[in-house]
């Protein structure tokens, strides 16, 4: 007697499309109509602590030097570019997931008085402290 399910089998099969649409949304992947525009939005982490909020934005392979960083009152925007991966005039390429060209990212920090005390590039993520003032 076989223990074949074909209903287990298209829940297994369900389960694995949502999954990788909720990959895709948190990738922020979003194309837009002029290709001046930002392309895409990376995923970000927010914490804050009684002395700072810490943010950290998601950039695969993009140079620290490339990334612009403005923090206007409780407005922080986060912007560069990534480029297409190169491999010579023969390469083919086969797969791109990871969102490519040009970024921006506007983040709502609380509305607090903040200063920009630490950025840094570590493992593929920009790592931001912003020091709230008065504390």
């Amino acid at each position: 007697m076989s223990n074949y399910d074909p209903f287990s089998q298209m829940w297994v099969q369900a389960l694995a499309l949502l999954d990788r649409a909720d990959q895709m949304q948190r990738q922020f992947f979003q194309v837009r109509a002029a290709p001046a525009q930002p392309a895409w939005e990376p995923p970000v982490d927010i914490v804050e602590t009684a002395a700072d909020v810490q943010v950290a934005v998601a950039l695969p392979g993009v140079a620290r030097e490339s990334v612009d960083i403005e923090l206007n009152g409780c407005n922080l925007c986060v912007s560069a570019a990534r480029a297409l991966p190169g491999g010579g005039a023969d390469a083919v390429i086969r797969r791109l997931e990871i969102p490519h060209g040009r970024f921006q990212r506007r983040i709502q920090l609380p509305a607090l008085p903040l200063r920009l005390v630490e950025s840094r590039l570590s493992g593929g993520c920009l790592y931001l402290t912003l020091q709230k003032l008065g504390a």
